[in-house]
């Protein structure tokens, strides 16, 4: 099948791929001519594990190919792919220039019957508003052409989006055409050959909400869990044992009851608001899921203030904390939204000093916030000198780490675990003092020598 993919960032770039990994023939379109030239020497904008890879093989293979000529790709293929940004407006709710602004693109060129399908994560009414906009422009330059218009969010997680994407738990398709239900459940079929049930047809707004939806239920998830971990915290309780507890329940199931430092990342920061604003234009109130922003803006702010509590004082100067891990989750380096560049900037403002280690993420840290952090090449170098480590990210490799040489590096032997990543008990058995969330506090050995 010929495919044409407008937008080469996250979504697009995994989509295409692996849409060519399936044998299909696509075209990858984007306006930004420095980016389409180092994708075609197989330089990536993103860092997602194996992409790569398939990226590499399907440009060898000449399945997938990279050009900034929209109009040619438009009039090459079957299907085409809208998967451009749809970044948070001044508001809160999704800005949705760019994918209009294609829209009339593809009003422009369309030459004969094409499938439209929004992939970007866009409001419900969007795919309304697109079909509009390209009918006008059909009718615009005075002929009748044919097209059908489908909504297939995309349920990638970053981290995992290749496996997501070619082993997925449900594919989601919009549409009120049986023409392109016939032809989107056959470029789908493969992926999803020993169960077909797993394709979910349904109306295109449903289809668009759907996946504002599921962000949001998994964003108050984790923010429930933050909030019952305050609660332990306080009572004494471990909220590790909690979320097991509840997670036993097979109606809860134990996925995002993790707590932690907060959301992060490009979908639930800006999915959840925007849900919010579009409800709020239907004069409908969210009210949990304001509450579940809130209380994941609090979060982010908890670490500074356990940290001020520690030290027992607000002006944190002379003191150097060491970071591990700069984006918002592990496996990726994306650092928007991330929960460190919250922390990190609550700690220079205290008059504290910063060294950081990411083992993908330094060089999009270094770009998105011009802060004066001392960066490191070296987990272990990042601990020199500093007072304290803070655990940001839960990258593998931070799981079991030398806890002799961390403490021979670091001054004090000193760990803020965000992530819940060791054993109180472990840990202070090895003479750290180590606070973490919703579990109690180690502040044992050498807490005076770490004032």
């Amino acid at each position: 099948m010929k495919i044409t993919i407008i937008g080469t960032g996250y979504v697009g770039l995994v989509t295409g791929s692996c849409l060519a990994h399936m044998g299909n023939q696509v075209i990858c379109v984007d306006n930004n001519k420095n980016k389409i030239a180092k994708l075609k020497k197989g330089r990536l904008p993103i860092y997602e594990p194996g992409l790569k890879e398939i990226i590499d093989s399907n440009i060898k293979d000449a399945r997938l190919s990279f050009t900034t000529d929209l109009s040619s790709a438009v009039q090459a293929s079957e299907f085409v792919f809208i998967a451009v940004g749809t970044p948070m407006d001044e508001d809160g709710s999704a800005d949705l220039q760019h994918v209009l602004a294609v829209a009339e693109e593809i009003g422009d060129t369309i030459d004969d019957y094409k499938i439209i399908i929004t992939k970007s994560t866009v409001p419900v009414g969007t795919a309304e508003q697109v079909r509009k906009t390209i009918k006008k422009k059909i009718e615009t330059r005075g002929l009748a052409i044919n097209f059908d218009m489908v909504s297939n969010p995309e349920f990638l997680k970053e981290g995992r989006a290749v496996s997501d994407f070619l082993s997925p738990d449900r594919i989601i398709i919009g549409t009120d055409s049986e023409r392109a239900r016939d032809r989107l459940e056959a470029l789908y079929n493969p992926f999803c050959r020993t169960d077909g049930s797993r394709i979910l047809f349904m109306d295109i707004a449903s289809s668009e909400l759907t996946k504002y939806a599921a962000n949001a239920m998994l964003a108050t998830r984790i923010s429930f869990i933050n909030e019952i971990a305050a609660v332990c915290e306080t009572t004494g309780a471990d909220v590790d044992q909690v979320r097991i507890g509840i997670g036993a329940d097979n109606r809860i199931g134990r996925r995002f009851l993790f707590p932690g430092i907060g959301y992060g990342g490009s979908c639930f920061p800006k999915d959840v608001q925007s849900l919010i604003r579009s409800a709020a234009k239907m004069d409908i109130d969210l009210q949990i899921l304001k509450a579940v922003e809130n209380v994941n803006r609090d979060q982010k702010n908890l670490m500074v203030r356990k940290i001020k509590d520690y030290y027992q004082r607000d002006d944190l100067k002379g003191l150097t904390f060491a970071f591990w891990g700069l984006a918002f989750k592990p496996e990726t380096d994306d650092v928007r939204e991330s929960p460190s560049a919250v922390i990190i900037k609550g700690l220079l403002s205290a008059g504290a000093a910063i060294q950081a280690y990411d083992p993908a993420a330094i060089e999009t840290f270094k770009q998105m916030y011009e802060l004066p952090i001392k960066y490191n090449a070296d987990m272990y170098a990042c601990l020199e000198g500093a007072d304290a480590l803070v655990l940001a990210t839960e990258w593998h490799h931070f799981r079991r780490p030398d806890f002799a040489r961390i403490q021979n590096e670091l001054r004090s032997p000193v760990i803020f675990d965000g992530r819940n990543q060791y054993d109180p008990d472990y840990v202070a058995g090895r003479g750290f003092n180590y606070i973490s969330i919703g579990r109690r506090s180690v502040r044992e050995a050498n807490e005076t020598a770490a004032r």
